[in-house]
């Protein structure tokens, strides 16, 4: 075998691990993260595991951190889509959606600010660096709107924020999407996720 097919097959498994860590903490939380089984479901060794990630820690960190990075991904994709604010900010609940619609899963930030006391340090870093990035993307749109104070901006973000992922939360506790909806849908009639003024 190559050295260059080796290195593909080396980061297609990094890539699968990921993958597999990321379904098993929306669903079970940093906690639910177990090297055997993510073993077992990616079809390697646990040694392999800890061939890419040394420590629960390091994969903890990483999970967090690539769902960070795919959530601003696709924050940016959308505000690339349509330059309308208002329908961005109208559709920032379909990210926590799809998390629901994949297995009632949560959102993995806010599944793991649930577990911040017993996180490592990175991981925390992390849980914190997820929250910040939606609350600077949610300012930025909350801005362009309506031309508000950066505090006021800030402000309103960080309870659009709170408010979708609590409605994710309580949805996921009766495994009811629907239920999810209405809270959106309540959001938007009264201004919180709907017309800025």
């Amino acid at each position: 075998m190559s050295e260059a097919v080796g290195e593909r097959m080396r980061a297609g498994s990094r890539e699968s691990i990921l993958a597999a860590a990321r379904r098993a903490a929306q669903a079970h939380g940093y906690g639910g993260l177990n090297f055997r089984d993510l073993a077992e479901d990616v079809g390697i060794k646990a040694a392999s595991v800890y061939y890419h990630f040394p420590s629960k820690a390091d994969l903890g960190a990483a999970v967090a951190r690539r769902y960070r990075e795919d959530t601003a991904a696709a924050l940016e994709a959308m505000w690339a889509e349509t330059a309308d604010p208002v329908l961005c900010l109208r559709r920032y609940p379909d990210l926590f959606r799809r998390s629901l619609e994949n297995g009632n899963r949560l959102c993995l930030g806010s599944f793991m600010s649930a577990e911040y006391d017993d996180l490592p340090e990175a991981v925390r870093r992390e849980v914190q660096a997820f929250a910040d990035a939606n609350v600077a993307w949610l300012s930025r749109v909350i801005a362009a709107a309506h031309g508000a104070a950066p505090e006021a901006c800030a402000q309103r973000a960080r309870a659009v924020f709170s408010a979708v992922a609590g409605a994710q939360l309580m949805a996921r506790s009766r495994s009811d999407i629907a239920l999810f909806d209405d809270i959106i849908e309540s959001y938007r009639k009264t201004g919180l996720l709907g017309q800025i003024g």
